[in-house]
């Protein structure tokens, strides 16, 4: 399981990390640059110490764990053979393994707090993890009901434009949280489980009033909330609930002038005992190699533009 299909788990690693690894049986040779052949031991360790506990290892698993991990991380890191306590996510089509330290410690806060907030940049995780934490729980019997919040402001556009009845116009806003939930459940049975009003699907503006016992709320797209929305979304929690709220504080959609509930939020409650906050940082993103050299090549076309050249954009 560790060398994968013809080692090819191996060559993954040495093609990654710049080294040779050459196996007989229990014994690695790594040979190369210092600080590559001690990341790639590192990694070695790690990976088959998460193997020995269940979790399976695949080459696109392999390729996320090695951009979640930049080479100075991995080289720094122990590696040693006992991991502390990972957080596995087990849905009914698959076992889910938050990547990292900041994802695992995320899951682990969802799991012991009633309120937790993830706060950062598109695609480190945050909405993905939660669904997945709520599905485990609802499988589990340990919540009745999923729900999903979302505000319907999105880069000035209305819920008018859009064609239906409510339920259809808000649909395109929660996609993402629609997709998670049909690869760990399957289509059919979330369908089952909307029309059973098991998985529930709401605009947060139709929260007002009401009170959620024995359910996992998510609200996704927190920045998008006034301070008031976020004190009446905050207010609804009931016995034997727990809430996630996640967004990116960077991309609020509001109009000009209105502050965000989710940065006043994370201000006044960010010492109050039973509430948990997780940071996500531009390292927490995981990405394709190709999308980062891109990314790097418009960040170093940008420095060498001339002011004529700004101009135009």
């Amino acid at each position: 399981m560790l060398c994968g299909q013809l080692d090819g788990h191996l060559r993954q690693i040495e093609k990654r990390l710049g080294v040779t690894i050459n196996n007989r049986g229990n014994q690695f040779l790594l040979t190369g640059p210092a600080e590559q052949v001690t990341a790639g031991a590192n990694l070695l360790r790690h990976l088959y110490a998460e193997v020995c506990q269940g979790v399976g290892l695949t080459p696109e698993s392999l390729h996320l764990q090695l951009q979640q991990a930049g080479l100075e991380r991995l080289a720094e890191e122990a590696g040693d053979a006992q991991v502390e306590a990972i957080q596995v996510i087990r849905t009914k089509r698959a076992s889910i393994k938050p990547r990292g330290k900041n994802q695992q410690g995320y899951v682990r806060t969802i799991k012991h707090s009633d309120i937790n907030f993830g706060i950062g940049p598109a695609g480190t995780g945050k909405t993905f993890l939660a669904v997945a934490c709520a599905v485990e729980a609802l499988l589990e019997e340990k919540v009745r009901r999923i729900l999903l919040v979302r505000p319907a402001v999105e880069a000035g556009e209305k819920l008018g434009f859009l064609p239906g009845d409510l339920s259809q116009k808000i649909d395109p806003y929660l996609r993402p949280l629609y997709d998670a939930l049909y690869e760990m459940l399957g289509f059919e049975t979330v369908n089952k489980y909307i029309e059973r009003n098991i998985i529930e699907v709401a605009p947060l503006a139709f929260m007002r009033g009401r009170t959620l016992n024995n359910s996992f709320i998510i609200l996704d797209e927190a920045q998008n909330t006034t301070r008031e929305q976020m004190k009446m979304f905050l207010t609804r929690i009931g016995f034997g609930s727990t809430a996630v709220i996640t967004g990116d504080a960077t991309q609020i959609d509001l109009p000009r002038g209105a502050q965000s509930g989710l940065t006043h939020v994370s201000n006044i409650l960010r010492d109050v005992e039973g509430i948990g906050f997780t940071w996500f940082g531009n390292k927490d993103v995981v990405r394709h190699p190709l999308v980062q050299r891109i990314v790097e090549a418009y960040d170093a076309a940008e420095d060498t533009a001339t002011p004529l050249d700004q101009s135009h954009r």
